[in-house]
């Protein structure tokens, strides 16, 4: 909280009365006389009462100015550079947003699930499916404010206000500026950790940035210096109480409004997300920072940050599209340039002593004014220029380029390359040999083999490529592999795949010429997917030939955050079942390969290169990366969705796609009736999911040739989705339509859960069955935990 005690004010006071002097070094910088002539007009022409600015530049405060006065009514006291100023909006991304980050980098909060999934009474009159990410972007499609006509008052009443709501437009569809997002926001943080937004941003945002003099419901000993804003309804000048009237009627903690700060402790910040920093990683600073908004959204939004809206007016005229900030109603603002490691703070009293004037016009001179100041170098200013002269759409253009390629994941073999290799210990005299486990999918951004790649590399020599089920090029659905040689570098190529234990493992004579063991293969983020199989079976060998091994991790297509499905049995190990996590674990193979080496006492020497960029959240279509069939038959981010489920049945007898274009995103076989399984599916109302009756002709596989009756399962929100328990659903309604068609004889080898098969065979409801696995994914979850390296 803000209220603090007369000894922690002292100390406080001087720890900014030291800070004050080295950042007012720079006040007087000649190059600023623009800005500083803009701001002392602003004033002599009553724009304003007064204000701070404040300019960064490449990690360093700039330019730092007190202007005019922080009150005038009903007595004058001149603006201090020090003064504490009421942020009105900028809580909204200071406060509120960073708070959602916070959690949402910590799996508590997922951007793509539904609010009532945090606030189950927010699901009433149309706001079902509005997301966490849409109320971030203000594409809710809710109001601007709640009710201001009647009488209300406190949080209680705020909150039952906003849950009563209806949406004003179809979610998803237009952006509208909304203070009720951040409302919501603020609920769903104080659901999530149990504690104020006003304690919680405290502790996990301002402390450990260093913003002392940040928070809510300021102590009454700080009123002298907080800038006054607006004569209340009862005649009273409001003062270290917030403006905004909802905040206001909240008792002053909202998501939305009822911050105070400094323009020192707003550098702080910014100067954080410009760079490193204990509070926010690289990753969530881009979700932030790029465009976040739908599709087809033309006001470019990041989570809580605006891009490109019609209240970008703090850009001013020269600072690019891909610069970001945010403006408050009281005549606060912030925006930050990375492409000129640039941020302008301008804290303003504009709604004093009454709210008759404007900083929209101010905020984009003063912009404009800092940008001429300082001494870009020229790649900068053209860059600059050009986005501003080729008219809107194309900067929208440009700057959607500039997030396509910023805001890319680096796998592990980009990380690698941008490291010059230090991992394998390249010699020139004595070339590391090394071994690589790889397919099809071990590709660096630029689409070149990581073979070649290790291949090219002085001090490294490619000793051997050992490949896993499907083949070196992901293409062959049978065990007859053989081995063979790599035509582009000459290396021979040992399958690691086959009918036997023996033929799935390297040999000690293929591991005789290496040095250190390399793996590179895209995962599906599924218990029964083989590589994972082949990646703990490589670190056994490699802890028993004592050979280092290097893991070169990538996405997790379906995304980091989801546990789902039965834990394996221990005892119940074997090539589809490595070791005992759930069907879904959430974990990327560099993950994986520290649980396996850990829990199953492998104890191997194991590197791991990890992602830049990758967040828990993300699936595989927000890294910017580009698809590759991690095999022949997951052609699709869609299929891999539901691979879980369908690949977890398809061991019964029916047919899952294989042999149609779209595996694993239908299932049927000549015995069920299609229109009868879709219904009683549908009926079911199973989150995330419509079924559709098909018929269709598998070409190869279970049922080739033979016409299939069955339901195409379509994907309605990947957010609400089990897909474990999706199998679960279509074994139980097969059970009930076909019982003596329906076999699921051979369903554990997937399943490898003892008691969720007798429970299923005792037709225990799906739903019953999935709770149950909960507790175990909780158990697992927790184990997880010190594997994690996102």
């Amino acid at each position: 909280m803000f209220c603090i005690s007369l000894r922690r004010l002292l100390a406080v006071a001087l720890v900014l009365i030291t800070a004050s002097a080295s950042l007012c070094s720079a006040q007087v910088d000649a190059h600023f006389t623009a800005a500083d002539s803009v701001m002392q007009h602003a004033v002599d022409a009553g724009q304003i009462p007064g204000g701070v600015l404040l300019v960064g530049h490449n990690g360093k405060v700039v330019f730092r100015k007190a202007y005019g006065a922080r009150q005038i009514e009903p007595t004058r006291e001149a603006m201090t550079a020090d003064t504490i100023f009421d942020l009105a909006s900028l809580t909204k991304c200071i406060a509120t947003t960073s708070a959602v980050m916070r959690l949402f980098e910590e799996g508590r909060i997922r951007l793509n699930a539904p609010v009532s999934e945090y606030i189950p009474e927010f699901a009433q009159n149309g706001k079902e499916q509005i997301t966490v990410r849409e109320l971030l972007t203000h594409y809710s499609g809710l109001a601007p404010d709640i009710d201001l006509a009647h009488a209300w008052q406190g949080r209680d009443a705020a909150y039952a206000m906003v849950m009563r709501e209806h949406p004003l437009h179809t979610p998803g569809t237009r952006f509208e500026y909304s203070d009720i997002n951040f409302l919501t926001l603020g609920f769903i943080v104080e659901k999530v950790t149990g504690k104020s937004l006003a304690e919680y941003t405290h502790q996990a945002i301002f402390t450990p940035l260093g913003m002392n003099e940040t928070g809510f419901q300021p102590a009454a000993a700080l009123l002298p210096r907080i800038a006054a804003t607006q004569w209340d309804e009862h005649h009273t000048m409001l003062r270290g109480t917030v403006h905004d009237p909802t905040a206001r009627r909240m008792g002053g903690i909202a998501g939305h409004a009822g911050l105070f700060s400094t323009a020192d402790d707003l550098a702080k910040f910014a100067i954080a997300l410009l760079g490193s920093n204990s509070v926010f990683t690289p990753a969530a600073i881009a979700k932030m920072s790029t465009p976040q908004q739908p599709a087809n959204g033309a006001s470019l939004r990041g989570l809580g940050w605006d891009i490109d809206s019609p209240f970008a007016s703090n850009r001013g005229e020269l600072l690019p599209v891909g610069s970001f900030g945010h403006t408050g109603y009281t005549g606060t603002s912030l925006w930050i340039d990375p492409t000129t490691n640039t941020f302008i703070v301008l804290l303003t009293n504009a709604v004093h002593p009454d709210d008759s004037h404007s900083t929209v016009f101010l905020r984009t001179r003063v912009a404009t004014a800092v940008t001429n100041a300082l001494a870009l170098t020229p790649t900068q200013s053209e860059q600059m220029r050009m986005m501003r002269i080729t008219g809107y759409n194309e900067s929208l253009m440009a700057s959607r380029r500039i997030v396509a390629r910023n805001g890319m994941v680096r796998t592990g073999i980009d990380v690698l390359e941008a490291h010059h290799f230090a991992e394998l210990h390249p010699n020139l005299s004595h070339p590391v040999r090394i071994g690589l486990i790889t397919n099809q999918s071990g590709t660096d951004s630029e689409g070149h083999r990581t073979a070649d790649v290790i291949a090219q590399t002085p001090g490294l020599k490619l000793a051997a490529l050992f490949s896993p089920e499907h083949g070196i090029a992901g293409q062959l659905d049978t065990t007859d592999i053989g081995d063979s040689h790599d035509s582009a570098t000459g290396a021979p190529i040992y399958s690691v795949y086959g009918e036997t234990d023996e033929k799935r493992r390297p040999t000690a004579a293929q591991l005789a010429n290496v040095d250190v063991l390399v793996y590179d293969i895209a995962d599906a983020g599924v218990r029964f997917y083989t590589f994972e199989s082949t990646l703990g079976y490589f670190l056994e060998a490699a802890a028993q030939a004592h050979k280092e091994m290097v893991v070169l991790d990538r996405p997790n297509p379906i995304g980091g955050a989801y546990v789902q499905g039965p834990v394996a049995d221990a005892g119940s190990e074997s090539f589809v079942s490595y070791w005992q996590t759930p069907i879904r674990h959430g974990m990327t193979v560099a993950e994986l390969a520290r649980l396996f080496n850990s829990e199953r006492k492998i104890n191997a020497s194991l590197t791991t290169v990890t992602m830049q960029g990758w967040m828990r959240g993300d699936w595989f279509d927000s890294t910017g990366l580009l698809w590759t069939n991690p095999s022949p038959n997951l052609r699709s981010l869609n299929e891999a969705t539901l691979y879980p489920g369908l690949g977890l049945i398809e061991q019964t007898n029916i047919s899952v796609g294989r042999g149609t274009d779209t595996p694993f995103e239908l299932i049927g076989a000549p015995w069920i009736d299609a229109v009868a399984l879709a219904r009683t599916l549908n009926e079911r109302e199973i989150p995330g999911l419509r079924f559709t009756a098909i018929h269709f002709t598998p070409t190869s596989s279970v049922y080739a040739n033979q016409l299939c009756n069955g339901v195409r399962i379509t994907v309605t929100d990947r957010e609400q989705l089990d897909a474990p328990e999706l199998g679960l659903e279509i074994i139980a309604a097969l059970r009930t339509l076909a019982p003596n068609d329906y076999k699921i004889d051979a369903l554990d080898k997937l399943l490898r859960s003892k008691s969720s098969l007798d429970e299923i065979n005792a037709g225990v409801d799906p739903h019953r069955i999935a709770l149950e696995w909960q507790d175990a994914d909780a158990a697992f979850t927790a184990q997880r935990a010190k594997y994690l390296l996102y």
